[in-house]
């Protein structure tokens, strides 16, 4: 018979039982209970983020139990395409629950391992279930400031979670113990949540793995888990690859389930300058950079993926293992500028676009000729009379706030 994950066997189904996170705890069941009393709050979604294990999870499970919800649930081993997302959760929320549930509410986990290519339209997709949904919607995230989710943050309350500090989780773990009659020792509970570095999901999981049919657990029993890959920033990463002493310490980045080689170039080739502070090792490693994005490009063309091999060992081990390399010291990292001016760029685009297309169907015209023809005029006389600007604004249906971004954003 298939033993019971303790993860399961022993989660929490009340709020009041989730450890750690109080904060986090009493922001989203005020929000959640806007919903409950039959409002719809300003902002639909809320997006949980933190490290893994900290609760995110249990929480959107623990209050659904405590408040009679369905859970209606997609996560990062999901198909999430639009259609995908759209068949599943949009055809769900519309159709009447059969169990007698008092609601229902969404969970889409770890939405920032979404990849933009292989996950066709889900972040749009995502963005439509926020403008329309009648049910809360709940978005876990790790790392909430990643681009690519700058569209989603603006529509959701953000609520951090924060790693579980170590004596909850003792009390935890000690608390699982004496339900299954497993004698463990501070020491090797502490051990336990030293490794998994607060993830208590990976703490519990540990644990059952070394105590399943024991009586007694020792520190020894420990070292038969061997070792666990855990989420890294991407930060951690370059700094990992640029204080490398061997090949395969460098190259050992790209086994981390959260590393993205497309993210990674970016973060490498805006960083270099503050690392190597020679001429001699920057030019040598931004040759093996600049090596490493053409077969980036060569790949993308030709759709010939047996060459991403290369581009990653030429990204990692070449930058790492230069001739001339200076030596290190420890230095603060920036977020690429340019994922900043892209992601800058992107939201002006949509928001001009949302403009042009405003004025297209009020002046029944092309969007090319409402850009060229029709908008210049509206800002000129928006700048030179503020009411006249106004009262065409009215007119068209467009917010004045939307507006005076589009010009700012223009004019930076």
């Amino acid at each position: 018979m298939a033993q019971t994950l303790w993860t399961e066997k022993y989660r929490p189904r009340r709020v009041s039982e989730v450890v750690g996170n109080n904060e986090a705890k009493e922001k989203f069941i005020k929000w959640l209970k806007i919903w409950l009393s039959g409002k719809i709050p300003e902002k639909r979604g809320a997006l949980f983020y933190g490290p893994p294990g900290c609760g995110k999870t249990t929480l959107v499970h623990a209050a659904a139990e405590e408040f009679n919800l369905e859970v209606i649930e997609m996560n990062a081993s999901d198909v999430r395409t639009a259609k995908a997302l759209n068949r599943i959760i949009k055809t769900s929320i519309k159709e009447k629950s059969l169990f007698g549930y008092r609601g229902k509410i969404v969970l889409l986990d770890e939405v920032d391992g979404i990849n933009l290519r292989e996950d066709i339209g889900a972040l749009s997709a995502i963005e439509s279930l926020l403008n329309e949904t009648k049910v809360p919607v709940v978005l876990t995230a790790n790392d909430p400031w990643d681009p690519k989710l700058k569209s989603l943050r603006g529509k959701c309350i953000l609520i951090e979670f924060k790693p579980i500090p170590a004596y909850l989780q003792i009390r935890v773990l000690r608390k699982i113990c004496e339900k299954e009659g497993v004698k463990v020792s501070d020491e090797v509970l502490k051990a336990i949540i030293k490794r998994n570095k607060g993830d208590l999901r990976a703490c519990i999981n540990d644990l059952q793995a070394i105590a399943q049919g024991k009586k007694v657990v020792t520190l020894e029993d420990i070292k038969l888990l061997g070792e666990r890959s855990h989420q890294v920033s991407m930060f951690d990463m370059v700094r990992q690859v640029f204080f490398a002493k061997k090949c395969i310490d460098a190259k050992a980045v790209t086994l981390n389930p959260s590393f993205d080689y497309e993210m990674f170039i970016q973060y490498i080739h805006e960083n270099l300058p503050y690392q190597y502070t020679t001429l001699e090792a920057l030019a040598e490693a931004y040759d093996r950079l600049s090596k490493a994005d053409m077969i980036m490009g060569r790949i993308k063309k030709t759709q010939n993926w047996s060459l991403l091999p290369y581009a990653l060992e030429l990204m990692t081990m070449g930058v790492s293992l230069i001739r001339s390399k200076p030596r290190l010291k420890f230095v603060k990292y920036s977020f690429p500028e340019k994922l900043k001016i892209l992601s800058k760029s992107k939201e002006y685009r949509e928001k001009l676009n949302a403009v042009l297309d405003t004025i297209r169907n009020k002046c029944h015209v092309s969007r090319s000729k409402a850009n060229i023809e029709i908008l210049p005029y509206i800002i000129v006389i928006y700048e030179a009379n503020k009411e006249q600007g106004r009262k065409i604004l009215k007119w068209l249906g467009i917010s004045e706030r939307t507006f005076r971004e589009i010009i700012r954003m223009h004019a930076s």
